[in-house]
């Protein structure tokens, strides 16, 4: 589904999304990925912590897209991360990357972990 176009002052949104991907600043990247002001990082899913720990001290909120459904994330890695000082909200994916660019377009340090839907 395409994304309304917003003026995000140079930064970098989640254009859209379908099944198995998301399309992030114009590009397509298939499976789990993280989208933050400046573009996309590959990511291992819910497995990966390192990668979601690497955005400690470089953001003030990361949104995790848990997929199609709303879910819980899994209670050590949501330890960890609370550890590192990221703050962390979980929803589905869609509400995810809305939730995730219009932060942006507010000017925050945020970043958006996706699972496909």
């Amino acid at each position: 589904m395409p994304m309304q176009a917003t003026d995000y002052g140079g930064a970098v949104p989640v254009d859209g999304y379908g099944p198995g991907f998301f399309r992030i600043g114009g590009e397509v990247h298939h499976g789990p990925v993280i989208a933050t002001g400046t573009g996309a990082l590959p990511w291992g899913g819910l497995a990966d912590a390192d990668t979601l720990l690497s955005l400690s001290g470089r953001i003030d909120l990361l949104f995790v897209g848990m997929g199609e459904e709303i879910a819980r994330l899994p209670a050590d890695l949501a330890a960890r991360l609370a550890e590192a000082g990221v703050m962390v909200e979980t929803m589905s994916s869609p509400a995810a990357a809305r939730s995730f660019n219009v932060t942006l377009a507010e000017g925050r340090r945020v970043a958006c972990a996706l699972l496909p839907v």
